[in-house]
């Protein structure tokens, strides 16, 4: 059995041509979207005429544009229908897959979907290198918002998860989380009750007095944990 699909974008545009087409081409039943873009996912009209379609039936389109919102939505609803036993025939077009000649042009069809994805991918990887070049990178931001700084610094300090996955739970990476986290938390309690040592010095006649050495210097290297060191 033939069943056809028509489709038109506006309400003001008419279907009459498609749906003449497609009776011509015998086509037994007609399904039809009216002022539907092809770009929407969800078409009533479409919908129903791939669920009555039965192994050895032909989709019939008046052309190729009608039925697929992109080219790779088309690819897919073409090979969704050859798992089916169900070919695929376009009026305008003169394609259909019931035919040595329309299988081959099915094959060109999907090899330049194929050239359109690595294009696309070779494109992308291009500008993620020219924004690198220029001091750029792709993906994560580079600066967290307050907020996930907090985030961070409460998770860091509760001391039950590694950097890494400190890291992936506010969305960071690791040279931000040093340069943003680590240099505002609290010093370790060893650090802390860190005791002050003390010198004592006496002078003829005088008494014995106490002097203090200068507080330990904090500071924070370039990697995990803290460096404590004295002047």
């Amino acid at each position: 059995m033939k069943i056809g699909y028509a489709r038109v974008s506006t309400t003001d545009q008419n279907l009459d041509l498609q749906t003449d087409a497609l009776k011509v081409a015998g086509c037994e039943k007609i399904f039809s979207d009216h002022g539907v873009s092809g770009a929407k996912a969800e078409r009533l009209g479409l919908d129903k005429a791939l669920d009555q379609l039965r192994k050895g039936d032909i989709l019939v389109i008046w052309k190729l544009d009608r039925l697929g919102r992109s080219l790779s939505h088309l690819l897919s609803i073409i090979e969704d229908l050859k798992q089916r036993g169900v070919d695929f025939a376009s009026v305008q077009d003169g394609f259909d897959t019931s035919t040595a000649s329309g299988k081959m042009v099915l094959s060109v069809i999907g090899a330049m979907a194929e050239y359109e994805r690595n294009l696309i991918r070779e494109r992308t990887m291009a500008g993620l290198a020219a924004a690198r070049a220029r001091g750029r990178k792709g993906g994560r931001p580079k600066q967290l918002d307050e907020s996930q700084v907090r985030v961070a610094i409460a998770l860091a300090e509760a001391g039950e998860l590694p950097i890494r996955e400190i890291c992936e739970q506010v969305g960071c990476s690791r040279s931000t989380y040093y340069r943003q986290v680590a240099p505002r938390l609290k010093a370790p309690a060893e650090a802390e009750s860190l005791q002050l040592d003390q010198s004592v010095s006496v002078a003829p006649g005088a008494a014995a007095t106490t002097q203090q050495k200068p507080a330990p210097k904090l500071s924070y290297g370039n990697y995990s944990g803290l460096i404590l060191y004295v002047d």
